[in-house]
């Protein structure tokens, strides 16, 4: 696995407005145990943040999204850790009320010297609480999919499957686990994960969907709002594509909520009438690049 810390993600040049949102709490990744010595580089930005904005309260995933185009989701968690131990900034676990999630609580920092927090930490959690119910949730996750079902059809992939755990004869029973969709384009099956969620795919999951494309006989393909260049390259080994949209897709009327998350919070959420087709064409160019390579 490649260092933890982030290049100019450069593996996706294209910023796409249109796309949009997915707010789950979910469940926060792993920090591995080795230190990466880019947190010192993570704690000195999000110092500054809270310097420059000393009367202003955030909550873990919030900074994790906001710092994300420079540093793994990761690496700001265990820098915010690390501050919060040494005391240079305020940490504070309050309870998320109603969102059925076994944990319910969620994480709000701050600067010290803050001694009206109270208010504007309850106000998060107000949000994160809306965003964050089960209905909600699930609302998102069909949202994702229903886009990408619409959308990747305009450049030639079909959707042949969906909650696909076997292939002609074959069979996945290693684990519970099925695609969210087959697509096939030019006779190239691709095992598809459809993602419209704030935090990164989990590590397990990932390597568990790439092994099922395997053993299907697919091309490992998933789209995902935001994955670590780390995550990218591992699925690129495995003969793979990692297309990423960016913005949280919120169910369509919800362009409102969207829009107030966004200016609250600063996370990337927005509801689109359709996902831009600039957006699948980088599926559709890798595609056809390696349809040229290993034919020619």
């Amino acid at each position: 696995m490649s260092s933890p810390h982030n290049d100019d993600p450069d593996y996706d040049p294209s910023f796409d407005p249109d796309f949009d949102l997915d707010s789950f709490v979910e469940s926060e990744e792993v920090v591995p145990e080795r230190r990466d010595p880019v947190v010192d580089q993570a704690k000195d930005d999000l110092r500054s943040l809270f310097a420059g904005e000393p009367e202003s309260v955030f909550y873990q995933r919030q900074l994790q999204v906001i710092f994300e185009k420079k540093y793994f989701h990761w690496i700001t968690s265990h820098a915010l850790s690390e501050l919060a131990q040494a005391g240079s900034i305020s940490a504070q676990a309050l309870p998320l009320p109603g969102t059925g999630t076994s944990t319910g609580t969620i994480t709000i920092y701050r600067p010290n010297g803050y001694r009206y927090w109270k208010r504007q930490a309850d106000e998060i959690v107000k949000l994160v609480s809306r965003f964050s119910r089960p209905s909600f949730t699930a609302a998102l996750g069909a949202q994702g999919e229903m886009m990408f079902d619409a959308a990747l059809p305009t450049v030639g992939f079909m959707p042949t499957g969906r909650k696909v755990r076997s292939s002609g004869e074959l069979q996945w029973s290693k684990t519970g686990h099925d695609l969210d969709r087959v697509f096939e384009r030019d006779g190239v099956g691709y095992g598809t994960e459809i993602k419209n969620t704030l935090g990164y795919i989990e590590r397990d999951e990932l390597e568990i969907k790439v092994a099922m494309c395997h053993y299907l006989g697919l091309r490992p393909l998933f789209i995902v709002r935001m994955a670590p260049k780390s995550y990218v390259n591992f699925v690129e080994q495995e003969g793979g594509f990692t297309l990423i949209f960016k913005y949280q897709l919120y169910p369509f009327g919800e362009k409102a909520f969207a829009d107030e998350v966004q200016g609250k919070l600063r996370l990337p959420t927005d509801s689109p009438l359709r996902i831009q087709e600039g957006t699948v064409k980088r599926l559709a160019d890798w595609h056809i690049r390696r349809l040229k390579k290993f034919s020619g």
